[in-house]
């Protein structure tokens, strides 16, 4: 008589179960698996950026079709808080952020550039204790030539009660962000995103639409050989910026690559190293990137890759708005490569 084995050897395809659980590991799973908990403040956050997911969804909807579609391309012919051109997709994104925000019952204020002063959802502030800060379209300046664009966000916890709708509360460090990130609308379109515990990065499958991920823990390296600079402004720097740009053309090994839309441009820095520089000028010696929706959460992200934010005096982290919209200049990138750049301005001082 045939004995039967205690055991049944039964095949199976590790490949295939990895691809099936990466297929699985959702944006909203990560975020729960990353705070390792399904808390309220837990779902609350996973929910938080599921509904940013979304806006990105809806968002890179409109450009793929922005060609084909009346009212997508072009200017408003109106001027923004900032004082810049507003183009047509600048307002449907930040409309679609606002939108998408009302029905998540956790944000109480939306602040954008686009916006002199906060949003507020009445309905739910009594329970929505969140505020996103965000730049709807980074690199709006692309939109018409079909090139790279992004969206920026940060999400900060509320501090007191806000009875005078000013958000005073905003006004603090950057190390008092929950979670920051982009998205970016390219060849594909990939959500970057960190709560403080390292930084990973998400992919749309549009098949399933849902963003997917694609790697976790992504570490920048010390030192890269770019160099991202709009050398169209090199008469408007102060000395030391111009000289550091005089060092990396004499020096072997840089390559310079700059697109016009600082998300794109800041990816392929975390990937590849290297540095991005937005300085201040001699007359506007405050810069132009805006701390609260573009610097600040940026510093964030590509800190926890192990890399470095400066003013060039200040760490961005540490640096303290006095306004909403407040300005700062920008060193951003690899370490190696950021102190290079701060060597340039400690000579020049």
């Amino acid at each position: 008589m045939a004995q039967v084995p205690d055991s049944l050897d039964i095949p199976t395809n590790h490949a295939s179960d990895q691809s099936l659980d990466r297929d699985c590991t959702t944006l909203s799973r990560h975020v729960l698996q990353q705070l390792h908990s399904f808390s309220a403040d837990a779902q609350d956050l996973s929910a938080l950026m599921n509904r940013i997911g979304l806006a990105g969804k809806l968002i890179a909807r409109r450009l793929s079709r922005a060609g084909l579609m009346e009212g997508v391309l072009g200017i408003t012919g109106e001027v923004n808080v900032q004082g810049e051109t507003v183009k047509k997709m600048d307002v449907y994104a930040n409309e679609v952020f606002i939108s998408v925000f009302k029905q998540s019952g956790l944000v109480c204020r939306l602040a954008s550039e686009e916006m002199e002063k906060p949003y507020y959802i009445p309905e739910n502030c009594p329970i929505g204790r969140y505020t996103l800060l965000y730049d709807p379209i980074d690199g709006s300046s692309n939109t018409d030539t079909n090139l790279s664009l992004g969206s920026i966000f940060s999400i900060r916890q509320q501090e007191g009660n806000d009875l005078d709708g000013e958000a005073t509360d905003l006004l603090s460090h950057g190390r008092k962000q929950l979670a920051a990130g982009y998205i970016l609308y390219g060849p594909s379109t990939m959500l970057v995103y960190t709560l403080g515990q390292g930084v990973h990065s998400f992919t749309l499958d549009p098949s399933l639409g849902e963003f997917i991920l694609s790697e976790e823990n992504i570490q920048m390296p010390a030192h890269g050989a770019i160099y991202s600079v709009n050398e169209g402004n090199f008469w408007q720097w102060e000395e030391p910026f111009r000289e550091y740009i005089r060092y990396v053309h004499r020096t072997e090994g840089y390559a310079a690559r700059y697109s016009g839309a600082m998300v794109s441009d800041i990816h392929r820095i975390l990937l590849q190293g290297g540095v991005f520089l937005y300085p201040g000028t001699v007359a506007k010696p405050e810069g132009k990137l805006r701390l609260l929706y573009e610097s600040a959460p940026l510093a964030f992200l590509i800190e926890q890759a192990g890399g470095r934010a400066t003013t060039g005096k200040t760490e961005i982290l540490d640096f303290v708005a006095t306004k909403l919209h407040q300005r700062t200049p920008l060193i951003i990138g690899s370490k190696d490569d950021v102190a290079k750049v701060e060597s340039f301005i400690k000579q020049g001082s």
